[in-house]
């Protein structure tokens, strides 16, 4: 029996109670893939969140995925969020109009998620990160999401020389590729809402792109329906990275059975099949703001994705992978049944 995350389990727990890697037969995908001019056995990769260090990491890599993505990292040490850290939501399909989603009794694959973007100290990860890219198999790629850690009066030039310190430390340690977090509706400080403010968004992926040269950089950015605000923002980060990921979750609130907001009335992200139709919809607006900018930036899709027919509906809208980070926790075997199905269609 494969550990399936209940959302019981501390941060701090999970992150010392990884599970040894399986030498399990991972069925070959047809056809060439590439990930950011890289070649990959698959589109499949695992999103920023479940893998909390290289234990983690490399137990996924043995499952089927070929690029794997290090959870948030930071240049100071972070707590996480008290629990709940996910609360199961009920819902089909959200479009972020809600006024709030009521909590669920079960998972039904859809949960708020309230970790606020922990990191250990980089001491800790750094040597994490540089020890997991020896071990991990030649093809398969290490990804590295960072963030900033905002500081009271600092400025977006400190903040942007925060990421890009982060970065750097990543790339150093061993990182194939960035992830720049621009986006994370549990927090209330700039670096949430980063891809909502396009100049401040330019200046932040600049330093990066000049801390780490020419490593590829991903930006990863929240929920975005609305064209001209679209095309501002991928003004603004196409000159500096390499492609952008979405969507990380949908923001609303969360009620309980009575109608009370939990979380003292603050957004939490929606994660899982519930913003499944939300992000494809969204990829494929970027997909066609990008083309119609004449733009190179590549696409990667996250959000809902739990089986063959989301992955090959994403790629249609343009995506260049598929990362899944919801349908891992619940379902850790769902690559090898995503392989299974797409050599069978």
């Amino acid at each position: 029996m494969l550990p399936r995350y209940d959302g019981t389990q501390s941060y701090e727990w999970n992150y010392t109670h990884a599970p040894a890697p399986l030498g399990v037969d991972v069925p070959p995908l047809a056809g060439q893939y590439e990930f950011l001019g890289r070649p990959v056995g698959s589109p499949l990769g695992v999103a920023a969140g479940p893998l909390l260090n290289g234990a983690w990491l490399l137990y996924y890599a043995g499952l089927g995925f070929d690029v794997l993505t290090y959870k948030t990292v930071r240049t100071r040490a972070r707590d996480c969020y008290p629990l709940p850290n996910v609360l199961p939501v009920a819902v089909e399909q959200v479009s972020g109009s809600e006024p709030h989603v009521p909590r669920a009794s079960a998972m039904n694959g859809t949960w708020a998620v309230s970790f606020g973007m922990p990191s250990m100290p980089p001491e800790v990860w750094k040597a994490d990160v540089r020890q997991t890219r020896e071990l991990l198999a030649k093809d398969k790629l290490l990804s590295v999401s960072v963030v900033a850690t905002e500081q009271p009066g600092w400025t977006i030039t400190e903040l942007a020389d925060d990421y890009a310190l982060a970065a750097r430390w990543a790339v150093e340690s061993g990182a194939d590729c960035v992830e720049a977090n621009f986006s994370c509706p549990n927090v209330c400080s700039s670096d949430g809402q980063l891809y909502q403010h396009p100049g401040d968004a330019a200046r932040c992926a600049e330093a990066i792109r000049a801390a780490i040269g020419d490593v590829p950089l991903i930006i990863k950015v929240g929920h975005q329906v609305d064209e001209a605000a679209a095309l501002a923002m991928i003004d603004a980060l196409a000159p500096s990275c390499t492609a952008l990921s979405m969507t990380n979750s949908v923001a609303l609130p969360v009620a309980d059975e009575n109608g009370e907001l939990l979380f003292g009335g603050q957004r939490r992200g929606i994660c899982g099949r519930g913003i499944r139709e939300a992000s494809i919809a969204q990829t494929a607006l970027m997909h066609e703001l990008i083309r119609r900018r004449g733009y190179k930036l590549r696409l990667i899709g996250v959000g809902g994705a739990f089986d063959a027919t989301d992955v090959r509906r994403y790629l249609a809208a343009g995506a260049e992978a598929v990362h899944l980070a919801t349908a891992v926790m619940i379902e850790p075997d769902v690559a090898i049944g995503i392989r299974r199905a797409w050599s069978n269609a």
